[in-house]
């Protein structure tokens, strides 16, 4: 049977991602690559999706989070860029083949992969960001999102913030990645749900979803889209997905009034060309989900299954007197409903 393991928020905090070493590999430091399968040594290699792993969001946190965790155990990192959905196995054996510890492999288009090298490497643990192990592999854990609960509240941030009541979603991928669906879908009913509560007609928010072949690294079509509903009269725009996202998220800033929302983490703190409308990021806990799955491995209590990790809003940072200290409250009110799961976000797994 599949394990799930939910942990609260506080369990994510860095702060507590301490774990018990023995003597013997408390003094182990692994310094470098040539290390890597000798006794005591602790290697972690990370396999991006497609976007570069400095794309200022997904990939950047998983590999951040990474990094963090094998800093932790004393251990030694490194990634390896997918240039093409073709090179994910190929990444994956690279590693494997230098006898690293734990390969952590980023995004659901990974997750076939992941599956079979986990079959196929039995004595590593695989960390699958975003990607749902419905196998019984007790070596390989998926790091999920309720991502619906981070676009609903960001959407419901928006419905309040609106003033021409048109808001808007844009997609760096398609519909049919589950992750995306979420956000997009969270965002709109987030949006439908602050206008209901205040007894204000909105517009039904706006999506739009990437189709073309160049899913999550395309920033020309994100700023085009972004642009276009500029034009229309859309003030509030969700913009999700890695460097496509970005580039909607550029493109707002520039438009005096209007205020955007970025994805995945605090994007105010990974692109500053995007501050002038950045007013919150609709947030899964990365870097934080990501040490605290190395850390288990390192401290032997991982489990295989499904760890469930955190999602939330950034701060407003400069923007923050662009958001009403009523609405604040309602924001913090309505996201510890969503995370207690008392008010549902009415989309479908």
């Amino acid at each position: 049977m599949n394990k799930r393991i939910t942990a609260g928020a506080a369990a994510f905090a860095l702060a507590a991602l301490g774990f018990a070493l023995s003597p013997a590999s408390a003094a182990v430091k692994t310094a470098d690559e040539s290390s890597c399968g000798m006794a005591g040594a602790f290697c972690v290699g990370v396999v991006t999706d497609t976007g570069k792993v400095d794309d200022k969001s997904f990939n950047q946190a998983s590999w951040e989070g990474a990094k963090a965790g094998a800093a932790k155990a004393g251990g030694f990192s490194k990634y390896i860029e997918s240039l093409d959905s073709k090179d994910y196995a190929a990444n994956i054996d690279l590693f494997a083949s230098k006898k690293y510890n734990v390969i952590v492999t980023v995004g659901f288009l990974m997750a076939d992969a992941t599956v079979a090298a986990a079959a196929k490497y039995p004595d590593i643990k695989f960390i699958g960001v975003d990607q749902f192990n419905g196998t019984t592999a007790t070596n390989f854990s998926g790091l999920i999102f309720d991502e619906d609960k981070g676009g609903f509240i960001v959407g419901y941030l928006a419905g309040y913030l609106t003033k021409s009541g048109k808001t808007a979603a844009i997609a760096g991928g398609p519909s049919t990645i589950p992750p995306v669906r979420k956000y997009i879908e969270g965002f709109a009913n987030g949006v439908a749900y602050a206008g209901k509560e205040q007894k204000k007609k909105l517009a039904k928010a706006s999506t739009v979803y990437y189709t073309g072949a160049n899913a999550f690294n395309d920033p020309v079509w994100g700023a085009t889209t972004a642009k276009q509903y500029l034009s229309q009269g859309y003030d509030v725009i969700f913009a999700a997905g890695g460097r496509t996202g970005n580039g909607g998220l550029a493109a707002i800033a520039k438009k005096k009034g209007a205020l955007c929302i970025g994805v995945d983490l605090d994007q105010w703190l990974t692109l500053p060309e995007a501050h002038g409308c950045l007013v919150t990021s609709a947030e899964k806990r990365l870097v934080a989900g990501v040490s605290s799955l190395v850390g288990q491995i390192k401290a032997g209590t991982f489990k295989g299954g499904n760890f469930v990790g955190t999602v939330g809003a950034s701060p407003y940072h400069d923007l923050k007197n662009r958001v009403p200290a009523a609405v604040q409250k309602k924001v913090n009110s309505t996201l510890k409903k969503l995370i207690d799961g008392s008010l549902p976000t009415g989309v479908k797994p």
